[in-house]
């Protein structure tokens, strides 16, 4: 999956040849998953119609202050759309249009949004070899990337003028590839490794029945897709579960047993950066798994059971330069069974779950949780979805990191 998926989109036009390419521009980013919202210059209406990138982007086009054609007095907010914005690209940007973002000369629409935007900004310039060497164009670049607005290098080719040089706007898979790479390598774990559990074990009785429990895996599946999500290579082992991961990043590990998951956690430990065990392991599993179905030939049936691996204790075991991140579900005495697993699993933090709380525990689509760290400083949250939950597992990782 693209970093760009889900990311809202602010696509600036400005009055260049060039801007016959923003059509399939928008094409592209709308295939990546982004959000696609596009202001034009007056100029660039001339060149592509706000018809055509309405109906790509499935947004409405703005290039004016207000709308005219409308009567009503209706205006444009380029503050709201400033501020809706997760990235703003300007493709092509002129050299007018350049010098105007440098200087401050706001005169239109799209300049007005540009000085609204809270947001990192990238600019593709597009015009005539002579022009992009000029000196006014190249204090205008000089002013920008002070400004911490970012540049994507026009390209060398055949011009509109007829000359073949530097000056021609970046394709419009290359401006997407330039943002993917960009964005990448300032995701706050990239470069990291992470190890995520989730779902149930199924500890097998014989061919046809097993040991399990409710666990749905939703909860290590949402960690594990926002950890990729923040840049992290993630490696998900899984137990039985219907769920599949939204990133097509995370390399996802399909397990059955707890002694396979045991198996799979091990073989990749020692290269990990962060292991959450998020996975709900079977406790025991039949000490003798029969060969064939079991007959129902007795009123009753025992099965001896054994305890299976601790894995998350293991880990702790194990523990090197790992920030290791256990979950405990519990029905009483919940923070002194959390903080005694701590201690006795070597984690330096612990998602508590209560299945006294609503809308937590197996099969909710909602979680409340309790995060106690090593320290034992303890932080309630309210009830999120799972969603929501797994955003803020992975911020106590991203701090980890930046402390």
């Amino acid at each position: 999956m693209s970093v760009l998926s889900g990311k809202k989109i602010l696509l600036g036009i400005s009055g260049g040849i060039a801007a016959y390419k923003t059509a399939n521009l928008v094409r592209l980013l709308i295939k990546a998953g982004a959000q696609v919202q596009v202001v034009m210059s007056p100029a660039s209406l001339h060149f592509v119609t706000p018809l055509t990138l309405a109906t790509l982007s499935k947004n409405p086009v703005y290039s004016t202050f207000y709308n005219e054609e409308e009567g009503n007095g209706e205006w444009n907010n380029h503050v709201e759309l400033g501020l809706w914005a997760d990235f703003m690209l300007i493709a092509p940007a002129t050299a007018n249009t350049l010098s105007k973002m440098a200087n401050g000369n706001c005169d239109n629409l799209l300049i007005a949004t540009y000085l609204s935007a809270k947001c990192p900004v990238y600019f593709a310039p597009a015009m005539d070899l002579d022009m992009y060497k000029h000196p006014s164009t190249l204090d205008s670049f000089h002013k920008l990337k002070t400004f911490g607005n970012i540049m994507i290098p026009a390209e060398s080719g055949e011009l509109a003028s007829g000359l073949v040089g530097e000056g021609r706007m970046a394709e419009p898979e290359n401006i997407v590839a330039f943002l993917e790479k960009d964005i990448a390598s300032k995701l706050p774990l990239k470069g990291k490794k992470i190890l995520i559990t989730a779902g149930p074990t199924y500890e097998a009785i014989d061919p046809v029945r097993f040991i399990g429990n409710h666990s749905s895996g939703k909860m290590g599946f949402d960690i594990a897709d926002e950890a990729a999500n923040n840049g992290a290579e993630v490696i998900l082992v899984s137990g039985p579960t219907h769920l599949n991961v939204k990133n097509n990043s995370v390399k996802v590990v399909r397990v059955t047993s707890a002694q396979e998951m045991y198996d799979a956690c091990h073989e990749y430990y020692n290269e990990v950066d962060v292991a959450i065990a998020a996975a709900a392991v079977a406790d025991y599993r039949p000490k003798n798994v029969a060969n064939q179905k079991i007959k129902k030939n007795e009123s009753t049936f025992s099965i001896e059971l054994e305890k299976t691996k601790d894995i998350l204790a293991s880990l702790g075991e194990q523990k090197k330069k790992q920030f290791l991140i256990g979950f405990a579900l519990e029905t009483e005495n919940e923070i002194e069974h959390a903080k005694q697993k701590i201690q006795k699993k070597n984690l330096d933090l612990i998602v508590l779950n209560s299945l006294n709380d609503k809308g937590a525990g197996f099969g909710q689509p909602t979680n409340k949780v309790t995060f106690i760290s090593k320290d034992f400083e303890i932080e309630p949250k309210e009830l999120k979805s799972k969603e929501e939950v797994a955003q803020d597992i992975i911020n106590k990782v991203i701090q980890f990191y930046n402390a």
